[in-house]
């Protein structure tokens, strides 16, 4: 196949350019004179090799996008070559080059682009020196080895860079799209339509029993093969060697994160957490915590609930974190009042909540402890006895010692431990969405300006032109093969209310999504025999977030909505989606 001389393509790319992109097409600089070329040359003691010769002589790279034109910097989006910067000129060339051999790295040929932040140690360059590869393109990173690219030539480059603006193709793995006259580049991103299930994985998992089985002592056979006869039996002196070990050392005090809440009964408590109805079953704090740490559990955490003194209480005994999170606070302390004692390592917290209303950081207790010196981290230390920061273990008993005293709350997680309580698996509550003055939204969305979208468009209009946005990021990241989000979706488009309260459909699966995400996660921190892949996290974190997307559609102002919405758009094209929207297309 004939590849068309440099010439041929820049006519292609002008063409294209002050059609689709004319601001980016304004900013191409004329074509560099002769002189300016034969003077750089030069300096840098090497002749060009006629494909930048060609391309300078159609243009002399770009305008600095700065904002010292008459565009403003907002309005100005120089030509560039994917994510390798903008083209060079002859002065660009002549500077770069000088800069780069005065680091030991500009041999390897003449740069060609200004590289990713105008970086003249990134980029791409052609080799100029004769050669084997004398005219071929290569690309550098900085302190990276320079290494040649797919392209034996800049014609190569620029035929390439013109059909992907014609065609809408990718070129050097991203597409070209134009945005308000000016061109811009997109990655493209696809979300997988399956992806394995942790959850559902682990729904066929039996829950570990709750005792190992108990080891017996190796019976052997005398030296005929017979079995052994006790030694009242047979006669006979036997020899046993055993092995022993140092006595353990005593073991540490248990002081699980802690929630207490006035009036509520256990079963209330774990409601309230998001308890999993299915795996709601007696269990003491070894056996729940072998069920935490099990694939059964698939990273959920787990908590057992029982009650003190007219208060109900619920121990985390495995998985993330949740008492201190705002959202768990305000869930537990609705009508209520509730204390809750969490230990993280150095820091022990005692935080108080009212009727849904956490308390303020000021009235939140707080003791941070330094860490014990020359000694092993992590669970090793603990099994072997070592306390790393016996300042929060000793903090940790004050404050039950206070729970007690200013609200009568007896509680000893040692003698707690043993006992049988009520425990469950948690589907984990929601991120709090922003509100007041946290509750704003973004001018700028992905190269669009959203203010301005905002302040001139009708809201009626704008809020259909985002539920078609919503719509088209539920198909694309396959959250509408959910019945309860095809539910909501239809109902939005007939105007009708939607519920989203903890408990129902659309929560439920929400939070389903958000523990699929999170368990595939962690599995693949796990190492590579995880039973999921990296696609599988692309398609689970696409899903909560679009489910996140559809949260804040729901339940924040349209504005606020619309920039999650729009920022997490698949397609490469939703630009001229939402264009059409707003026009009633």
């Amino acid at each position: 196949m004939s590849i068309p001389a440099v010439e041929a393509s820049w006519a292609r790319i002008d063409a294209w350019l002050a059609r689709h992109a004319p601001l980016t097409h304004a900013t191409l600089r004329p074509p560099a004179p002769q002189a300016a070329i034969e003077e750089a040359e030069r300096t840098l003691g090497v002749p060009f090799h006629p494909d930048p010769v060609a391309s300078l002589r159609c243009h002399d790279g770009v305008k600095p996008d700065d904002g010292t034109a008459q565009l403003t910097s907002h309005q100005l989006s120089s030509c560039q070559l994917s994510s390798y910067g903008s083209l060079c000129g002859v002065a660009d060339i002549a500077r770069n080059a000088t800069f780069l051999r005065g680091l030991g790295v500009g041999e390897a040929g003449l740069p060609v682009t200004l590289g990713i932040g105008r970086r003249p140690s990134d980029g791409l360059f052609i080799a100029c020196r004769p050669g084997p590869r004398y005219g071929q393109v290569g690309r550098r990173f900085d302190e990276d080895t320079p290494s040649f690219a797919r392209w034996p030539s800049l014609r190569h480059v620029l035929a390439d860079f013109a059909d992907a603006l014609e065609g809408g193709l990718m070129f050097l793995d991203r597409i070209p799209l134009t945005v308000a006259g000016k061109l811009r580049w997109a990655d493209e991103r696809t979300v997988p339509a399956e992806a394995v299930s942790p959850l559902t994985r682990a729904a066929a998992l039996a829950e570990p029993e709750s005792d190992p089985p108990t080891p017996q002592r190796p019976v052997f056979p005398d030296l005929a093969g017979n079995d052994p006869q006790p030694p009242e039996q047979s006669g006979t002196q036997r020899l046993f060697f055993v092995r022993t070990r140092r006595p353990r050392p005593a073991p540490l005090p248990d002081q699980p994160d802690v929630a207490f809440a006035a009036g509520l009964t256990p079963a209330e408590m774990l409601r309230r957490l998001g308890a999993i109805p299915a795996t709601v079953r007696p269990r003491d704090r070894r056996q729940a915590q072998r069920a935490a740490e099990s694939a059964w559990a698939a990273h959920r955490p787990l908590v057992r609930a029982g009650e003190a003194g007219g208060w109900a209480y619920a121990t985390l005994e495995g998985g993330a974190a949740q008492f201190a999170r705002p959202e768990v606070l305000r869930a537990l302390s609705a009508g209520t009042r509730v204390a809750v004692l969490t230990r993280h390592g150095p820091e022990v917290v005692l935080a108080i909540a009212e009727d849904g209303v956490p308390c303020s950081e000021e009235d939140t207790r707080r003791v941070m402890s330094p860490r014990e010196s020359n000694t092993a981290g992590g669970p090793e230390a603990r099994r072997l006895g070592m306390d790393l920061w016996p300042g929060s273990t000793a903090a940790y008993t004050r404050f039950l010692g206070i729970l007690r005293r200013d609200f009568g709350i007896a509680y000893d997680p040692d003698e707690e431990g043993p006992a049988e309580l009520t425990s469950a698996l948690l589907l984990p509550l929601l991120d709090d969405l922003p509100t007041g003055e946290d509750c704003g939204f973004p001018a700028r969305v992905r190269h669009l300006d959203l203010a301005g979208l905002v302040e001139r468009t009708p809201p009626q209009r704008l809020r259909a032109a985002i539920v078609a946005q919503l719509s088209r990021l539920a198909s694309e990241t396959h959250l509408d093969t959910y019945p309860e989000v095809a539910e909501a979706l239809d109902r939005i488009h007939r105007g009708l209310p939607v519920d989203c309260d903890q408990d129902g459909p659309l929560d439920s699966r929400m939070r389903t999504l958000a523990a699929e995400a999170h368990a595939t996660r962690q599995l693949l921190r796990d190492g590579d025999t995880a039973p999921v892949s990296h696609e599988d996290l692309t398609a689970w974190v696409a899903r909560d977030r679009a489910a996140h997307a559809l949260r804040e559609f729901l339940r924040l102002p349209l504005p606020v909505a619309a920039a999650t919405i729009l920022d997490q758009r698949v397609s490469v094209h939703w630009h001229d989606e939402l264009a059409a929207d707003l026009d009633g297309g």
